[in-house]
């Protein structure tokens, strides 16, 4: 039976573990409507532009958690390897320890990615260039700083898919680690 939710914003965090299962293209009506508990026309009310502005809502929710936990903290934080340590611990509880996959890295590899290329170019712009000022913060050269930065930043995005692929949150853990020593400069 469906239940009615009191605002929408109940329903992004179950929108996003969705489309973090099956992607854009395999998020059918019906899976969503069996995971949220709504009905299509709830749904709809809620969502008009349908499954595309459900995406882009919840593309948005994630945006601006990883703004106020991770992207600010690193831009605004004066010790710039502070910043970064608290950008890993964000990262680890955010993805559960490599038990949950990156929405957003889920939509840059699908079909969908042309329809939502603003807002996957933005999240990982967004990524490498605040940990790239955080270590030039904390004293590295800007171009090492900005090669550091996507190297952790695609660490994580392979470890999240590799963790996935062996059934092994180790991986995660593990990768962290590494890419720990290569933010600090070891």
């Amino acid at each position: 039976m469906a239940r009615t939710l009191a605002d929408r914003q109940d329903v992004i965090p179950v929108l996003a573990e969705v489309f973090r299962d099956h992607g854009f293209e395999g998020a059918s009506l019906s899976a969503i409507t069996a995971r949220t508990g709504l009905g299509k026309g709830s749904l709809y009310n809620f969502f008009p532009g349908g499954k595309a502005e459900m995406a882009k809502v919840v593309l948005a929710h994630i945006d601006s958690w990883f703004r106020t936990h991770v992207f600010e903290p690193l831009d605004r934080t004066e010790g710039g390897l502070t910043a970064v340590e608290a950008m890993f611990q964000a990262t680890d509880a955010y993805f559960r320890s490599g038990q949950r996959v990156c929405v957003v890295g889920v939509f840059a590899l699908g079909d969908a990615r042309d329809l939502f290329t603003e807002q996957v170019h933005g999240y990982f712009a967004a990524w490498v260039q605040a940990l790239a000022g955080a270590l030039v913060r904390a004293g590295r050269d800007p171009d090492r700083a900005r090669a550091d930065a996507e190297e952790v930043v695609a660490g994580i995005q392979g470890a999240l898919v590799l963790s996935r692929a062996l059934n092994d949150t180790g991986v995660f853990t593990r990768t962290l680690a590494r890419l720990r020593r290569i933010a600090s400069g070891d």
